[in-house]
């Protein structure tokens, strides 16, 4: 593995969406969940400065739009934005990056585009193989009623995360709740929703590091609810306000295993790249079954799932930034090409 030292001479831009400063333009809190907080952003900022990268600290897409068309160009860019609107709205900055030539750590333009869409990659890792429950993707209300899944159905927003959407009513257990959910999903979020079996078993989410054949799981670490959590399921209320209503915990059993080599699977299938997030949930016969990747997932050094899976696994937040780091400059070659330099 490269070290911090051999590193010092590469250029760093730092992409991100610090919430403060859009919902400072008016955007609504909802809208700004995924973004990050200053303290995420000083956190991983001061990390990539003690790996002795030269840090930029650029900000979101239009800000590096505009440092681009003024000529500025970096070795390397960090990239956490999550974009504003569309299918590709995470996909903006890689793709930036791609038609300049910069070499960007985490997932390409294409796999981030396609992993925001959970119908769509749900049938890729259906068709490599990887258990995943049946399911059916909702364009207009009148679209449920031709569902021809067996009840209890999930229902959710298709492109949306951090539990945007995932409410009490998601659970349907009835074509009328279905047809309501499904009315109300459409209002909200205006995109398609996402409908799958209901999945009754145990909830992992897995933390993986590399790419491909280099790719590993950190740990399975089981998500558990409590009765104080927010309309009894994993949304964004929940997920916002954890303490003392989800209990985390690092899963070592034959099940937890099982869920680690779906998610591997699953990650390898999509082409993710240098680390991120799986979830899964087990059916009634205890099977793991793939629900959605998160190729961006949150960096928060003391709420998000990624992080926090880290810590239980025995391991801190610097070890996991190195490992990200570690995969990219290996990926990219950049490396090797500081050693040349050397």
């Amino acid at each position: 593995m490269p070290d911090g030292g051999m590193a010092r001479r590469l250029r760093v831009g730092f992409t991100y969406d610090l919430r403060d400063a859009w919902l400072a333009e008016g955007l609504s809190e909802e809208e700004t969940a995924e973004f990050d907080s200053a303290g995420t952003i000083d956190a991983i900022g001061d990390h990539l400065t003690a790996r002795g990268f030269a840090v930029e600290r650029i900000g979101h897409h239009r800000a590096l739009v505009a440092r681009l068309a003024a000529g500025e160009r970096w070795d390397l860019v960090f990239n956490i934005c999550e974009g504003l609107a569309g299918f590709g709205r995470e996909s903006l900055v890689p793709a930036l990056c791609e038609s300049y030539g910069i070499p960007c750590v985490f997932s390409d333009s294409l796999v981030l585009a396609l992993c925001l869409h959970k119908g769509h990659t749900k049938r890729v890792v259906r068709d490599a193989g990887v258990p995943t429950a049946p399911f059916a993707v909702i364009e207009q209300p009148r679209d449920a009623a031709a569902i021809d899944l067996p009840f209890p159905l999930f229902a959710k927003p298709i492109a949306e995360g951090t539990g945007k959407g995932v409410e009490s009513a998601s659970r349907c257990t009835t074509r009328t709740a279905l047809a309501r959910t499904c009315r109300d999903l459409l209002a909200r979020f205006r995109q398609p929703v996402l409908v799958e079996t209901y999945l009754p078993g145990r909830e992992f989410t897995v933390g993986i590091v590399g790419t491909g054949a280099e790719a590993q799981a950190i740990a399975a670490m089981e998500v558990r609810l409590n009765a104080t959590a927010h309309g009894g399921v994993y949304g964004l209320a929940t997920k916002e306000d954890w303490h003392g209503r989800v209990d985390y915990a690092i899963a070592t059993d034959a099940t937890a295993r099982a869920a680690e080599q779906v998610a591997l699977a699953a990650w390898r299938a999509l082409g993710c790249r240098d680390g991120g997030r799986i979830d899964l949930r087990c059916d009634a016969a205890g099977v793991p079954q793939f629900l959605e990747v998160n190729p961006l997932a949150g960096l928060n050094p003391t709420h998000s799932d990624l992080p926090i899976l880290t810590r239980l696994a025995g391991y801190d937040f610097a070890w996991l930034m190195d490992r990200i780091l570690d995969s990219a400059l290996a990926r990219t070659g950049l490396w090797q090409r500081t050693r040349v330099a050397a």
